[in-house]
């Protein structure tokens, strides 16, 4: 009977979307992003502009379409590079820190606003962050559970990119 029960609980997480606390309340954590219209959206306390989608990924009425590529470190590096999005230069990979700040701890699998962030796999995206004692790893942040962890720089992995608010 214990095995049957953990079976169901494993197979309602593969089944359904994102799981939150039930004292989470998404509407205090909507309130920390502007919604630019473009695909993008604002976080003023820290002056960034985030892609809404993933790389990969397509702004579709209100929503992110498509699969997100992964990439490895030096591909998500390069392809920040030049990219235009929304009208808009200056894109790049986010350090540990900026992709840090898009982790909502209260829910999981993922762990990110889904009403700014629609449809983010729930698995690692790149940080421009190194690893200070290893030049073959990079850090990553886990949208699974919004932990962090140094990868191999060769791995493919998801990019969100961010630029600095005008």
């Amino acid at each position: 009977m214990k095995i049957v029960c953990f079976l169901g609980v494993f197979l309602s997480f593969l089944v359904n979307s994102q799981t939150c606390l039930p004292s989470f309340d998404v509407s205090l954590s909507s309130e920390k992003f502007v919604d630019n219209g473009d695909g993008t959206a604002t976080d003023p306390a820290v002056g960034l502009v985030w892609m809404r989608c993933s790389l990969g990924q397509s702004w579709v009425n209100e929503s992110c379409t498509g699969d997100a590529t992964e990439l490895t470190w030096q591909q998500a590096l390069q392809a920040a590079h030049g990219y235009e999005f929304a009208e808009q230069t200056g894109w790049r990979v986010p350090n540990m820190k900026e992709l840090a700040s898009l982790t909502e701890r209260s829910c999981v699998r993922p762990a990110i606003n889904e009403l700014f962030f629609p449809n983010t796999p729930s698995d690692d995206f790149w940080t421009s962050t190194p690893s200070v004692v290893d030049a073959e790893r990079a850090w990553v942040i886990a949208f699974f559970n919004s932990s962090n962890s140094l990868k191999n720089k060769d791995l493919f992995v998801f990019t969100r990119l961010v630029r600095t608010a005008d």
